[in-house]
């Protein structure tokens, strides 16, 4: 996995995974499928316009609007955080709901799909570090779930000590 530099505001990854792009689409379109790699629960309406609002760790709750759904290659969505117990740094700023943009762009490559993530629109640099830690987590559970293994118990949505931070409020 790589991580291209970016403007101040952005957080981008890459990750080569040994799946086609239609495997690894269907993770971001049904909720199931979903919930197998990130998220405690949530209701999807995967339509453009349509709304998520997911539980993303025991407390912490990102919801938003679906803005381009095109099956095999690329998903769009706002991103922002309705409600999380997990307090943001004092120098970071809260990212609402609708607020910021995560670009999901799959290409076929060798042996599988390169995915090509762009979380755009957050406000600080410490919300950046924050997202880029929690994309990093969850795009590492998707990869394991579409090339046909068990990511297991998330333990962030426990918050257990010694296996990473739950997800902080302003990933």
């Amino acid at each position: 996995m790589t991580i291209p530099a970016t403007p101040m505001d952005t957080v981008t990854l890459e990750r080569r995974i040994a799946a086609g792009p239609e495997t690894v689409f269907g993770l971001f379109v049904d909720r199931a499928k979903w919930l197998s790699w990130m998220g405690v629960d949530g209701t999807f309406d995967f339509e453009p316009g349509g709304s998520y609002r997911t539980r993303v760790t025991g407390q912490d709750v990102a919801a938003g609007r679906f803005i381009t759904v095109d099956p095999p290659r690329r998903i769009v969505f706002s991103w922002g955080w309705e409600t999380g117990a997990v307090p943001a740094p004092p120098s970071s700023e809260p990212v609402p709901p609708g607020t910021s943009t995560v670009e999901i762009t799959l290409e076929p490559a060798p042996e599988g799909t390169l995915l090509h993530l762009i979380h755009s629109g957050l406000p600080s640099s410490e919300a950046c570090e924050a997202h880029a830690e929690g994309w990093q987590h969850s795009v590492d559970r998707l990869a394991i779930r579409a090339e046909g293994g068990d990511p297991g118990p998330d333990a962030w949505t426990r918050g257990e000590p010694g296996n990473g931070p739950r997800a902080p409020r302003d990933r």
